[in-house]
């Protein structure tokens, strides 16, 4: 059996590393994730995740474990940002309000799936025009749901988070353990060898 990520996140595979495990492969699952007319966040962040690991190729004994984090403002996701512009509006419209990050993951062996989201609740300072200038130009919104993350420059931005620190960075920790034991695949193996 081997153990595939179904992720480019760099993120994600240090996260894993934090539980002793890497991945046997690292294969990201290339599909569309424009959010279907009027789909709630949550709905479409474990619809992304499930896309995710049915597009992976593997075989039939392999465990394939994907994610998808969604940064959700009421109603509407922000995935992530095109440009520049479009972060500076992603920030601008979180600035000093609460906001969910929404977290799913989905587990694969064969025809068996194991599904499970982790919502946790983020405030934004209210940003200065120097601070949003400071942030969009140290480029750190690139390739990130909502443009920011919480890891990286942008932390000095997050005054307050109720939830899973990990599942904002991508992949919370303690569900992802807790699924991967359900699905038979040993988390310490690494450290008790």
């Amino acid at each position: 059996m081997a153990f595939i990520l179904g992720s480019g996140s760099p993120r994600r595979l240090e996260l894993l590393a934090q539980l002793g495990i890497t991945p046997d492969d690292v294969r990201p699952p290339d599909i569309d994730e424009t959010p279907k007319k009027a789909e709630l966040p949550r709905d479409y962040c474990n619809r992304i995740a499930h896309e995710k690991v049915l597009a992976v190729r593997a075989d039939s004994d392999d465990l394939i474990l994907c994610a998808d984090t969604t940064v959700a403002l009421g109603r509407r996701i922000l995935g992530k940002p095109a440009d520049a512009g479009e972060a500076a509006e992603f920030l601008l419209a979180l600035s000093g309000r609460r906001h969910r990050v929404i977290t799913a993951l989905s587990l694969r062996r064969g025809d068996k799936i194991w599904q499970k989201d982790v919502v946790s609740q983020v405030r934004m300072k209210r940003l200065s025009d120097l601070e949003l200038n400071a942030y969009l130009a140290s480029n750190d919104w690139q390739g990130k749901a909502g443009g920011y993350a919480i890891q990286g420059p942008a932390g000095a931005l997050i005054p307050w988070i109720s939830g899973s620190f990990t599942g904002i960075v991508g992949l919370p920790l303690a569900e992802t353990a807790n699924l991967l034991q359900v699905a038979g695949y040993s988390v310490h193996k690494e450290a008790a060898a």
